[in-house]
């Protein structure tokens, strides 16, 4: 019953709340197109990376470079049913909306006050990141709210209420398909991608009408038989390829392209069933959101045999060169190279190293291909830099636009890298084999700061034991707010790295901030551990 009343009950359950609720639930829910289009985002934070760019930057200024050292826990809700929080809130006039396994909430985002509560069960049987049962937020378009669920349903909230409007099953998890993304919506259409590339499923991205909920396109990431590319997967491993999209993409409205990434093939470290360069795995693909019909792809990392999927943010970015804009294409990818496209066309521009510990390329070329060094995993070990978790992963990177830098954490670290042929078996994981860490391998994180030609500005080395995931946030204030290696939020200065401000929370950092204002008032906000943390300037 409370599923389908979710306000009701949230409410019945926190009376103290109910004057407060009622007051912000008679604000305007309804998301517009322009609040979609809006560039930068600045009191409202309407979708995962805050507008369709991906540079998680906002033009917020209240908080800055002299005020921020002030800055203090406003509030902090504990959803109660999650360790490991990955959400980044979305902020429309006043509402959060926040994710925790398959529940979501609405909040009065000034106090932290439950306005509604929509519940559904974990589900069982699950494989991989979808049986730890992650969700990284929803997206919003008039008056509803999408998420999806660890057993890859999306579903269309009442964004007044929280109840259910439609529920559709995107993909089969008896087949170990699962999801833990944020969905995105692009006109009128609820874009979605799928988790389980380590579990041998095929990866695809799907668009939805925001509506009715009835299935618009579906692309597959693995192309079938007799398609382009499908020398790489004799027989039936297409099936079983990876290549999931299981993080948002970012759209160009002027372009009308959607920019969606792509994860490593399976199994992982043995690519003998899948000679070739595997495509479209490691990938970014540009798709027409009208008709799913792919535009082009780059591929980061050809016949992967290091887990170094793509799934990390493809940031998108214009400058002005010789009097003309162009327009790029950013990725930190886990490979441990910096990566500048021309987003028009998918042409290689530049890529450099962003980490030191780097031995599997020796370089890219120009055609934007890795030179080898001969390095792959084998039965007995081969020490492979970076490692199982990338010089990156799936963590936000941020840029400003008035500092021109590219903000992203990146990991130093190394792994033992093992071999050993398995067949598939559904319903178990397809890893042919794993990593171990060195006994003597020491991890670190470092945030850096890196210009558009790959060059690093500035890096603010972590205290820790490189295990953090956090991403960054950047604003007009002159900030850089980032989750660290040792349980805080910190904020430093844009230009120089200069720390400025830091809150112990007491947890691990799975999340990355996002900021908001209400009546002129700058809130910062990040999941840690259990909890979400909200900052503000004292008042």
């Amino acid at each position: 019953m409370c599923a389908l009343m979710a306000a009701a009950c949230a409410l019945a359950a926190f009376p103290a709340a109910q004057e407060q609720g009622q007051s912000a639930l008679a604000a305007d829910t309804k998301v517009s197109d322009d609040d979609l289009l809006a560039q930068p985002v600045s009191a409202n934070w309407t979708s995962y990376n805050g507008d369709y760019t991906g540079r998680r930057f906002s033009s917020l200024q209240e908080i800055n470079v002299a005020n921020v050292v002030k800055m203090q826990a406003a509030w902090v809700f504990h959803p109660g049913n999650s360790q490991r929080l990955e959400v980044t809130p979305v902020v429309v006039r006043g509402i959060m909306y926040v994710t925790s396994a398959n529940d979501a909430f609405a909040l009065d985002a000034r106090t932290g006050r439950i306005l509604w509560h929509h519940q559904r069960p974990d589900s069982p049987g699950l494989l991989d990141d979808a049986a730890a049962h992650k969700n990284r937020g929803v997206a919003v378009w008039q008056n509803s709210v999408y998420m999806e669920t660890d057993d890859a349903h999306l579903l269309s909230l009442d964004a007044r209420s929280g109840s259910l409007r439609w529920d559709v099953e995107y993909a089969d998890k008896t087949k170990s398909y699962g999801a833990t993304s944020a969905p995105l919506v692009v006109k009128n259409s609820v874009i979605v991608g799928t988790s389980g590339g380590d579990s041998g499923v095929r990866g695809f991205v799907a668009a939805y009408d925001a509506a009715t909920g009835s299935l618009k396109w579906r692309l597959w990431t693995i192309p079938g038989p007799g398609e382009f590319g499908s020398s790489s997967w004799p027989g039936d491993a297409y099936l079983h390829g990876g290549a999931t999209t299981w993080m948002p993409g970012t759209y160009d409205p002027a372009l009308n392209t959607l920019y969606w990434t792509t994860s490593n093939p399976a199994p992982d470290f043995i690519g003998d069933t899948r000679p070739g360069d595997d495509l479209y795995t490691a990938s970014v693909l540009a798709i027409d959101p009208d008709t799913g019909k792919m535009k082009w792809y780059f591929q980061f990392t050809p016949h992967d045999l290091y887990d170094y999927d793509a799934n990390e943010t493809p940031v998108l970015v214009d400058v002005a060169d010789s009097g003309a804009v162009r327009h790029l294409l950013l990725q930190a990818n886990r490979n441990g190279f910096f990566y500048v496209l021309d987003r028009t066309n998918g042409k290689f521009l530049h890529a450099t190293p962003f980490v030191e510990k780097l031995n599997w390329a020796k370089s890219i070329d120009s055609s934007g291909r890795p030179l080898l060094t001969g390095r792959i995993p084998a039965k007995d070990g081969t020490y492979i830099c970076p490692g199982i978790d990338g010089a990156t992963n799936w963590f936000s990177p941020s840029y400003n636009p008035q500092t021109g830098l590219f903000y992203v954490m990146a990991l130093e670290a190394c792994n033992l890298y093992f071999a050993e042929p398995k067949p598939f078996v559904a319903g178990q994981t397809y890893y042919d084999t794993g990593t171990k860490l060195p006994p003597d391998e020491h991890s670190q994180k470092i945030l850096l700061a890196l210009s558009l030609d790959g060059k690093t500005a500035w890096r603010y080395p972590q205290t820790g034991q490189g295990n953090s995931w956090g991403g960054t946030l950047t604003t007009a204030g002159g900030l850089v707010f980032f989750g660290d290696d040792a349980g805080s939020l910190e904020g430093v200065e844009a230009t120089t790295g200069r720390p400025l401000w830091h809150f112990n929370t007491g947890q691990g950092m799975r999340a990355s901030p996002m900021t908001y204002a209400i009546d002129g008032v700058q809130y910062v906000a990040i999941g840690a551990g259990s909890s979400l943390f909200t900052f503000a300037l004292p008042r």
